[in-house]
Protein backbone atom coordinates (compact mmCIF):
# COMPACT_ATOMS: atom_id res chain seq x y z
CA UNK A 1 0.00 0.00 0.00
CA UNK A 2 1.54 3.21 -0.78
CA UNK A 3 0.86 6.93 -2.02
CA UNK A 4 2.65 9.50 -3.46
CA UNK A 5 2.45 13.08 -2.50
CA UNK A 6 4.76 16.79 -2.24
CA UNK A 7 6.99 16.24 0.55
CA UNK A 8 6.33 20.38 1.05
CA UNK A 9 2.88 20.20 1.02
CA UNK A 10 3.10 16.99 3.82
CA UNK A 11 5.50 18.99 6.04
CA UNK A 12 3.24 22.34 5.69
CA UNK A 13 0.12 20.06 6.83
CA UNK A 14 1.69 18.11 9.28
CA UNK A 15 3.31 21.60 10.56
CA UNK A 16 0.07 22.97 11.15
CA UNK A 17 -1.16 19.99 13.62
CA UNK A 18 1.76 18.93 14.82
CA UNK A 19 1.58 21.41 17.91
CA UNK A 20 -1.11 19.47 19.46
CA UNK A 21 1.34 16.52 20.48
CA UNK A 22 2.71 17.05 24.32
CA UNK A 23 6.15 16.60 24.86
CA UNK A 24 5.44 14.05 27.06
CA UNK A 25 2.01 12.77 26.24
CA UNK A 26 0.58 10.52 28.70
CA UNK A 27 -0.44 7.62 26.24
CA UNK A 28 3.02 6.57 24.23
CA UNK A 29 0.98 6.32 21.13
CA UNK A 30 -0.32 10.05 21.16
CA UNK A 31 3.82 10.54 19.99
CA UNK A 32 2.78 10.01 16.83
CA UNK A 33 0.28 11.13 14.00
CA UNK A 34 -2.20 8.85 12.46
CA UNK A 35 -2.17 8.73 8.85
CA UNK A 36 -5.61 6.98 7.12
CA UNK A 37 -5.07 6.75 3.80
CA UNK A 38 -8.67 6.14 1.44
CA UNK A 39 -7.59 6.39 -2.01
CA UNK A 40 -6.93 9.83 -3.34
CA UNK A 41 -7.69 11.48 0.36
CA UNK A 42 -5.52 11.24 2.95
CA UNK A 43 -6.35 11.92 6.59
CA UNK A 44 -3.87 12.60 9.18
CA UNK A 45 -4.51 12.98 12.81
CA UNK A 46 -2.64 14.62 15.77
CA UNK A 47 -4.08 14.40 19.65
CA UNK A 48 -3.20 15.17 23.38
CA UNK A 49 -6.57 13.50 24.70
CA UNK A 50 -7.86 17.09 24.95
CA UNK A 51 -7.54 18.73 21.66
CA UNK A 52 -7.19 16.58 18.76
CA UNK A 53 -6.60 18.47 14.95
CA UNK A 54 -7.07 16.92 11.82
CA UNK A 55 -5.68 18.11 8.16
CA UNK A 56 -6.96 16.38 4.90
CA UNK A 57 -4.97 16.91 1.76
CA UNK A 58 -4.98 14.73 -2.05
CA UNK A 59 -2.72 12.36 -2.36
CA UNK A 60 -1.98 10.46 -6.08
CA UNK A 61 -3.27 6.41 -4.80
CA UNK A 62 -5.63 4.24 -5.16
CA UNK A 63 -4.63 2.23 -1.73
CA UNK A 64 -6.91 1.97 1.34
CA UNK A 65 -4.64 1.96 5.11
CA UNK A 66 -3.96 3.43 8.49
CA UNK A 67 -0.59 2.94 10.14
CA UNK A 68 0.71 5.49 13.55
CA UNK A 69 4.02 7.16 12.61
CA UNK A 70 6.40 9.04 14.81
CA UNK A 71 5.55 12.53 14.48
CA UNK A 72 9.24 14.21 15.41
CA UNK A 73 10.66 11.31 13.21
CA UNK A 74 8.75 12.12 10.43
CA UNK A 75 8.79 15.55 10.93
CA UNK A 76 12.65 16.03 11.17
CA UNK A 77 13.19 13.47 8.13
CA UNK A 78 10.90 15.25 5.86
CA UNK A 79 12.04 19.15 6.85
CA UNK A 80 15.38 18.16 5.73
CA UNK A 81 14.34 17.49 2.01
CA UNK A 82 14.05 19.92 -0.67
CA UNK A 83 10.56 19.95 -2.39
CA UNK A 84 9.76 16.53 -4.40
CA UNK A 85 7.47 14.11 -5.00
CA UNK A 86 7.85 11.44 -2.51
CA UNK A 87 6.71 7.84 -1.80
CA UNK A 88 5.31 6.91 1.33
CA UNK A 89 4.86 2.78 1.05
CA UNK A 90 2.74 1.10 4.38
CA UNK A 91 2.89 -2.29 5.24
CA UNK A 92 -0.41 -3.91 6.56
CA UNK A 93 1.32 -6.86 8.24
CA UNK A 94 4.49 -5.04 10.30
CA UNK A 95 2.88 -0.88 10.35
CA UNK A 96 6.44 -0.71 8.64
CA UNK A 97 6.71 2.79 6.55
CA UNK A 98 8.84 3.04 3.56
CA UNK A 99 10.04 6.82 2.40
CA UNK A 100 11.18 6.99 -1.14
CA UNK A 101 12.97 10.22 -2.21
CA UNK A 102 14.90 10.95 -6.07
CA UNK A 103 17.80 9.83 -4.39
CA UNK A 104 17.51 8.08 -0.89
CA UNK A 105 14.80 5.52 0.61
CA UNK A 106 14.14 6.31 4.65
CA UNK A 107 12.45 3.01 6.72
CA UNK A 108 10.28 4.22 10.27
CA UNK A 109 8.66 1.59 12.56
CA UNK A 110 4.74 2.69 12.93
CA UNK A 111 2.32 1.53 15.58
CA UNK A 112 -0.90 -0.25 15.16
CA UNK A 113 -3.59 2.13 14.13
CA UNK A 114 -6.14 0.80 16.29
CA UNK A 115 -4.13 2.38 19.54
CA UNK A 116 -4.40 5.47 18.50
CA UNK A 117 -7.73 7.64 20.18
CA UNK A 118 -10.61 8.24 17.95
CA UNK A 119 -11.73 11.65 17.90
CA UNK A 120 -14.67 12.72 20.69
CA UNK A 121 -17.46 13.50 18.78
CA UNK A 122 -19.23 16.70 18.70
CA UNK A 123 -23.46 16.63 19.27
CA UNK A 124 -23.46 19.59 17.17
CA UNK A 125 -26.45 21.05 18.71
CA UNK A 126 -25.07 24.48 18.08
CA UNK A 127 -23.22 26.22 15.19
CA UNK A 128 -22.24 29.62 14.06
CA UNK A 129 -19.95 30.61 10.73
CA UNK A 130 -17.20 33.57 10.95
CA UNK A 131 -14.92 34.94 9.07
CA UNK A 132 -11.34 34.04 9.87
CA UNK A 133 -10.23 37.49 10.39
CA UNK A 134 -12.73 38.34 12.55
CA UNK A 135 -12.19 35.27 14.67
CA UNK A 136 -7.92 35.77 14.97
CA UNK A 137 -9.09 39.34 15.81
CA UNK A 138 -10.93 37.97 19.28
CA UNK A 139 -8.26 35.63 19.74
CA UNK A 140 -5.28 37.97 19.35
CA UNK A 141 -7.24 40.39 21.78
CA UNK A 142 -7.71 38.01 24.35
CA UNK A 143 -5.36 35.65 24.64
CA UNK A 144 -2.71 36.81 26.05
CA UNK A 145 -4.74 37.93 29.11
CA UNK A 146 -4.93 34.19 30.22
CA UNK A 147 -4.08 32.45 33.12
CA UNK A 148 -1.14 29.64 33.28
CA UNK A 149 -2.43 29.16 36.73
CA UNK A 150 -3.71 25.84 36.70
CA UNK A 151 -5.47 25.55 40.24
CA UNK A 152 -7.79 28.07 38.74
CA UNK A 153 -8.87 26.43 35.16
CA UNK A 154 -11.53 28.48 33.80
CA UNK A 155 -9.12 31.27 33.70
CA UNK A 156 -6.94 29.49 31.66
CA UNK A 157 -9.04 29.97 28.78
CA UNK A 158 -11.55 32.39 27.13
CA UNK A 159 -14.74 33.19 27.95
CA UNK A 160 -17.22 33.05 25.08
CA UNK A 161 -20.50 35.08 25.37
CA UNK A 162 -22.71 34.76 22.18
CA UNK A 163 -26.21 36.82 22.67
CA UNK A 164 -28.53 37.93 19.89
CA UNK A 165 -27.23 41.27 20.00
CA UNK A 166 -23.44 40.56 20.04
CA UNK A 167 -20.15 37.97 21.09
CA UNK A 168 -18.31 39.14 23.91
CA UNK A 169 -14.41 37.19 24.48
CA UNK A 170 -13.63 37.20 28.00
CA UNK A 171 -9.47 36.67 29.51
CA UNK A 172 -8.57 37.37 32.34
CA UNK A 173 -5.03 36.46 34.97
CA UNK A 174 -6.12 38.20 37.74
CA UNK A 175 -3.60 41.15 37.29
CA UNK A 176 -5.50 42.34 33.85
CA UNK A 177 -8.94 41.73 32.19
CA UNK A 178 -9.43 42.16 28.67
CA UNK A 179 -13.03 42.29 27.06
CA UNK A 180 -13.20 42.32 23.49
CA UNK A 181 -16.80 42.80 22.15
CA UNK A 182 -18.79 41.55 18.21
CA UNK A 183 -21.23 42.82 17.07
CA UNK A 184 -20.95 41.24 13.58
CA UNK A 185 -20.97 37.62 15.28
CA UNK A 186 -24.69 36.73 17.01
CA UNK A 187 -27.06 34.59 17.34
CA UNK A 188 -30.71 33.40 18.18
CA UNK A 189 -29.58 30.56 20.69
CA UNK A 190 -27.87 32.70 23.38
CA UNK A 191 -24.90 30.27 25.09
CA UNK A 192 -21.74 30.45 26.72
CA UNK A 193 -18.47 28.70 26.91
CA UNK A 194 -14.81 28.31 28.27
CA UNK A 195 -12.38 27.30 24.83
CA UNK A 196 -8.72 26.32 26.26
CA UNK A 197 -5.86 28.13 25.63
CA UNK A 198 -4.19 25.94 24.05
CA UNK A 199 -6.84 24.86 21.72
CA UNK A 200 -6.97 28.80 20.85
CA UNK A 201 -3.47 29.20 20.11
CA UNK A 202 -3.03 26.07 17.29
CA UNK A 203 -6.48 27.56 15.64
CA UNK A 204 -4.56 31.06 15.45
CA UNK A 205 -1.27 29.63 14.34
CA UNK A 206 -3.03 27.48 11.73
CA UNK A 207 -5.30 30.21 10.59
CA UNK A 208 -4.76 31.30 6.86
CA UNK A 209 -3.80 34.66 5.96
CA UNK A 210 -6.53 35.24 3.75
CA UNK A 211 -10.09 35.22 4.74
CA UNK A 212 -11.64 32.28 4.84
CA UNK A 213 -14.56 30.98 7.07
CA UNK A 214 -14.55 29.17 10.01
CA UNK A 215 -17.78 26.78 10.81
CA UNK A 216 -17.62 26.33 14.61
CA UNK A 217 -19.86 24.00 16.13
CA UNK A 218 -20.58 23.44 20.11
CA UNK A 219 -22.19 20.34 22.23
CA UNK A 220 -22.12 20.78 25.92
CA UNK A 221 -18.59 19.33 26.47
CA UNK A 222 -16.27 20.05 23.07
CA UNK A 223 -15.85 22.59 20.08
CA UNK A 224 -15.94 21.90 16.44
CA UNK A 225 -13.72 24.01 14.13
CA UNK A 226 -13.63 23.61 10.42
CA UNK A 227 -11.25 26.16 8.12
CA UNK A 228 -9.72 25.08 4.55
CA UNK A 229 -8.50 21.33 5.30
CA UNK A 230 -7.91 21.62 8.64
CA UNK A 231 -9.99 20.54 11.37
CA UNK A 232 -9.79 21.13 15.35
CA UNK A 233 -11.65 19.52 18.23
CA UNK A 234 -11.29 20.66 22.04
CA UNK A 235 -12.32 19.79 25.30
CA UNK A 236 -14.31 22.70 27.02
CA UNK A 237 -13.37 24.06 29.94
CA UNK A 238 -16.36 23.00 32.88
CA UNK A 239 -16.01 25.70 35.28
CA UNK A 240 -17.90 28.79 36.23
CA UNK A 241 -16.10 32.24 34.77
CA UNK A 242 -15.77 34.90 37.47
CA UNK A 243 -18.17 37.44 37.54
CA UNK A 244 -15.79 39.83 35.06
CA UNK A 245 -18.29 42.65 34.93
CA UNK A 246 -18.36 43.12 38.15
CA UNK A 247 -14.46 44.41 38.86
CA UNK A 248 -15.03 46.39 35.84
CA UNK A 249 -15.52 50.30 37.33
CA UNK A 250 -18.10 52.51 36.42
CA UNK A 251 -17.27 55.55 37.99
CA UNK A 252 -14.20 56.94 35.96
CA UNK A 253 -13.26 60.64 36.31
CA UNK A 254 -10.23 60.82 35.35
CA UNK A 255 -9.08 60.73 31.42
CA UNK A 256 -5.61 60.68 29.69
CA UNK A 257 -5.26 60.23 26.37
CA UNK A 258 -1.82 59.49 25.20
CA UNK A 259 0.09 58.35 22.08
CA UNK A 260 -0.14 54.96 21.98
CA UNK A 261 3.73 54.42 20.74
CA UNK A 262 5.03 56.87 22.51
CA UNK A 263 3.75 55.74 25.74
CA UNK A 264 4.97 52.04 24.82
CA UNK A 265 8.45 52.90 24.15
CA UNK A 266 9.04 55.05 26.65
CA UNK A 267 7.59 51.89 29.19
CA UNK A 268 9.78 49.91 27.91
CA UNK A 269 12.96 51.71 28.39
CA UNK A 270 12.06 52.85 31.96
CA UNK A 271 11.00 48.95 33.08
CA UNK A 272 14.41 48.31 32.41
CA UNK A 273 15.10 50.40 35.56
CA UNK A 274 12.39 48.54 37.34
CA UNK A 275 12.52 46.02 40.39
CA UNK A 276 13.27 42.65 39.02
CA UNK A 277 10.38 41.41 41.15
CA UNK A 278 7.62 43.43 41.06
CA UNK A 279 8.29 45.48 37.62
CA UNK A 280 6.45 48.77 39.36
CA UNK A 281 6.56 51.77 37.49
CA UNK A 282 4.91 54.72 38.24
CA UNK A 283 2.65 57.04 36.49
CA UNK A 284 2.41 61.28 37.42
CA UNK A 285 -0.36 62.62 34.87
CA UNK A 286 -0.93 66.04 34.95
CA UNK A 287 -2.94 68.16 32.58
CA UNK A 288 -0.68 68.24 29.56
CA UNK A 289 2.08 65.72 30.80
CA UNK A 290 2.80 62.27 31.87
CA UNK A 291 6.00 61.47 33.65
CA UNK A 292 6.96 57.85 33.79
CA UNK A 293 9.55 57.00 36.65
CA UNK A 294 10.86 53.35 37.83
CA UNK A 295 13.42 52.40 40.46
CA UNK A 296 15.30 49.45 41.45
CA UNK A 297 16.10 50.29 45.32
CA UNK A 298 18.36 47.11 45.26
CA UNK A 299 20.72 48.47 42.50
CA UNK A 300 20.39 52.33 43.05
CA UNK A 301 19.40 52.15 39.48
CA UNK A 302 16.62 54.79 38.39
CA UNK A 303 14.87 56.28 35.57
CA UNK A 304 12.67 58.76 34.53
CA UNK A 305 11.02 60.32 31.04
CA UNK A 306 7.82 62.72 30.47
CA UNK A 307 5.93 62.67 27.52
CA UNK A 308 3.00 64.99 26.68
CA UNK A 309 -0.78 64.02 26.83
CA UNK A 310 -4.50 65.26 27.43
CA UNK A 311 -5.60 64.95 30.47
CA UNK A 312 -8.96 65.72 32.36
CA UNK A 313 -9.19 65.16 35.94
CA UNK A 314 -6.94 65.97 39.37
CA UNK A 315 -3.25 65.48 39.38
CA UNK A 316 -2.92 61.48 39.99
CA UNK A 317 0.17 59.52 40.74
CA UNK A 318 -0.31 55.91 40.74
CA UNK A 319 1.77 52.30 40.28
CA UNK A 320 1.61 49.41 37.52
CA UNK A 321 3.13 46.49 36.94
CA UNK A 322 5.20 47.35 33.83
CA UNK A 323 5.32 43.83 31.83
CA UNK A 324 1.22 43.87 32.24
CA UNK A 325 1.12 47.42 31.07
CA UNK A 326 3.30 46.94 27.92
CA UNK A 327 1.81 43.70 27.17
CA UNK A 328 -1.55 45.13 26.76
CA UNK A 329 0.00 47.92 24.90
CA UNK A 330 1.24 46.03 22.04
CA UNK A 331 -1.65 44.48 21.67
CA UNK A 332 -3.16 46.79 20.16
CA UNK A 333 -3.48 48.40 16.72
CA UNK A 334 -4.79 51.95 17.93
CA UNK A 335 -3.03 54.93 17.48
CA UNK A 336 -3.60 56.42 20.39
CA UNK A 337 -5.54 55.36 23.28
CA UNK A 338 -7.60 56.24 26.52
CA UNK A 339 -6.58 55.42 30.10
CA UNK A 340 -9.59 55.85 32.55
CA UNK A 341 -9.06 56.17 36.09
CA UNK A 342 -10.77 57.04 38.93
CA UNK A 343 -8.32 56.33 42.41
CA UNK A 344 -4.57 54.99 42.96
CA UNK A 345 -6.03 51.44 44.78
CA UNK A 346 -8.31 51.03 41.50
CA UNK A 347 -8.20 49.08 38.47
CA UNK A 348 -7.63 51.45 34.97
CA UNK A 349 -9.36 50.78 32.03
CA UNK A 350 -7.49 51.30 28.68
CA UNK A 351 -9.47 52.09 25.80
CA UNK A 352 -8.07 52.11 22.20
CA UNK A 353 -9.26 55.27 20.72
CA UNK A 354 -9.53 53.56 16.79
CA UNK A 355 -11.59 50.28 16.86
CA UNK A 356 -13.57 48.70 13.65
CA UNK A 357 -16.88 49.47 13.35
CA UNK A 358 -17.63 46.09 14.40
CA UNK A 359 -15.55 45.98 17.74
CA UNK A 360 -15.17 47.22 21.05
CA UNK A 361 -12.27 46.72 23.30
CA UNK A 362 -11.88 47.17 26.88
CA UNK A 363 -8.70 46.51 28.67
CA UNK A 364 -8.44 46.71 32.65
CA UNK A 365 -5.05 46.73 34.74
CA UNK A 366 -4.81 46.71 38.10
CA UNK A 367 -2.51 48.52 39.86
CA UNK A 368 0.50 48.25 42.32
CA UNK A 369 1.08 49.65 45.85
CA UNK A 370 3.39 52.52 45.54
CA UNK A 371 7.10 52.52 46.89
CA UNK A 372 8.03 55.29 49.00
CA UNK A 373 10.55 56.84 46.61
CA UNK A 374 9.68 60.32 45.22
Amino acid sequence: MKFVVSSSELVKNLSNISGVIAPNPLVPILENFLFELDKTSLTVTASDMQTVMVADLMVDSGDTVSVAIPAKLLMDTLKSLPEQPISVSISNETFGVEITTSNGRFKIAGENPLDFPRAPQVNRNFNIELDSHILAAAINNTLFATSTDDLRPAMTGVYIDIQEENTTFVATDGHRLIRYRRTDIKSSTPTTMILPRKALNLIKISLPSNSVPVVTEFSNSNAFFSFGNIKLICRLIDERYPDYENVIPKANPHRMTVERSKFLNSLKRIAIFSNKTTHQIRLKITADELTISAEDLDYSNEAVEKISCEYVGDDMEIGFNAKFLAEMLSNISSSTITMELSLPNRAGLIIPSDKEENEDILMLVMPVMLNSYS
